[in-house]
């Protein structure tokens, strides 16, 4: 038996080393994790091939098989292509596995669908899928874990799913179920068998505490689509984007409510995401925001009270926590507005997480409606990025923006006095060159509190 050796691998690109000096002599990365292999691997035999002309290789149709489950095909193009592998991940109860059992069980009504539970038993997942509905025949589950195994059943099926790819591991490895190597191993070995077989291949991943699928990245490379689920475990909503897609577009997003008998897809999603907005309370601003090519209207709150601690507590939820400081630090500053003796809480509702710049406007219009404690006009929504120097900053997609908000009966528009837009949005535009005349127009006193 060959004598196993010690292995070091990126975790960032999953490169390979002998010897480990510090850093990834690939990507320049200090991120590393060791692996040891059982024994070498036999090489492998060099067959004799040619290359073709790419006119001399046949056409092959588009043939999609839906999911039935509407949002999720709108995100996948259409549904999906018979040899591919979709890679879902979202943080744990955010309701990965009832999505896919949720097409699963749509797909088994007229073909055979094999579940792989290698985190749970088969009796915890039928207790999790009997609520989404009646159980059909062609519903197969199977609690194994070792790739090896599960690929001798991935032929008689018509789509497999993996939950998860972290709990699956090869015998070639000896190193623990989720590590890089067995995670990268295990991707590849049924990739290749997606590809030979033409079994589309849906695998649920773990994610990591800054959000991204953990993991080497090569996982994310290997596979031919990549969906994020995101969304607070406690809110009702969840909102479905591809991040990467082989056979469509990554500018689809579709908006679930988690319901008890399992998700059900949002069609007007701006109006179920302000259906509990109070119009009349200070601390409350609307912005549209763009989802890929999908306009959304969410709604961002602040509450600014005063701070009897050394250092105000900054508390930001569903925005990027640095841009909501310089937000407020142009408040302190352009505005006199003595922020720093504020405790600040920032958060946008329905646990939508917003990262454009066009949320500096309606956020900066928050805080002060909170601060001076006076609503802002119920009719009107706000965008556009907040410079350093105060000024306000032109954003993208203006006009689908406006469309949507006067869709939803919004009648006045607060942006960069530099935004260009069409004319026949629907509603009135308002622009302000700066902070202070938009906090003037916006109908907050912008005096020092």
């Amino acid at each position: 038996m060959a004598k196993a050796t010690t292995q070091f691998i990126c975790q960032e690109c999953g490169a390979e080393s002998a010897k480990w000096t510090g850093r990834c002599a690939a990507c320049n990365s200090w991120n590393s994790i060791v692996e040891e292999p059982t024994s070498h691997r036999a090489p492998s035999k060099v067959a004799t091939t040619q290359a073709i002309a790419l006119m001399a290789v046949p056409s092959a149709p588009e043939d999609r098989r839906p999911t039935n489950v509407a949002g999720l095909d709108q995100v996948l193009g259409g549904g999906i292509v018979p040899g591919s592998v979709i890679l879902i991940g979202g943080e744990p109860g955010v309701g990965k596995s009832t999505l896919v059992t949720q097409a699963a069980m749509q797909i088994a009504g007229q073909e055979t669908v094999l579940y792989v539970s290698a985190e749970e038993s088969p009796k915890q997942v039928k207790m999790r899928t009997e609520r989404l509905g009646r159980l059909p025949e062609n519903f197969l589950i199977t609690s194994e874990n070792f790739v090896e195994s599960i690929a001798t059943l991935i032929p008689a099926a018509s789509l497999v799913i993996v939950d998860s790819i972290q709990a699956v591991r090869t015998d070639s490895l000896q190193s623990a179920p989720g590590s890089v190597g067995q995670v990268r191993e295990c991707a590849a070995i049924l990739q290749r068998i997606a590809k030979e077989t033409d079994v589309p291949i849906v695998l649920i991943g773990h994610v990591t505490k800054d959000g991204s699928i953990a993991g080497p990245r090569v996982l994310e490379h290997l596979v031919d689509v990549v969906l994020y689920f995101d969304g607070e475990r406690t809110g009702p909503y969840r909102v479905l984007r591809a991040a990467k897609n082989r056979f469509g577009a990554t500018e689809e997003i579709a908006l679930f409510e988690m319901g008890e008998t399992g998700l059900r897809y949002v069609e007007n999603a701006s109006a179920a995401l302000l259906s509990e907005r109070s119009k009349e309370a200070s601390g409350s601003a609307v912005v549209p925001i763009m989802e890929g090519t999908r306009c959304l209207l969410a709604e961002i709150q602040a509450l600014c009270t005063p701070s009897f601690l050394t250092s105000p507590r900054r508390v930001i939820t569903g925005a990027d926590y640095n841009r909501m400081t310089i937000v407020l630090a142009v408040m302190e500053k352009r505005l006199n507005m003595r922020m720093g003796a504020q405790d600040v809480f920032i958060n946008v509702t329905a646990g939508l997480r917003i990262d454009e710049p066009a949320a500096d406007l309606p956020a900066l219009l928050a805080a002060a409606s909170s601060l001076r404690d006076k609503p802002l006009r119920p009719d009107l929504i706000a965008f556009g990025e907040v410079g350093l120097g105060g000024e306000i900053r032109s954003v993208n997609h203006a006009d689908r923006r406006l469309k949507e908000a006067a869709r939803l009966g919004f009648k006045n528009a607060l942006v960069s006095a530099n935004q260009a837009h069409s004319d026949d949005a629907g509603l009135k535009v308002v622009k302000a060159v700066d902070v202070q005349q938009a906090v003037k127009i916006s109908g907050v006193d912008g005096a020092r509190s």
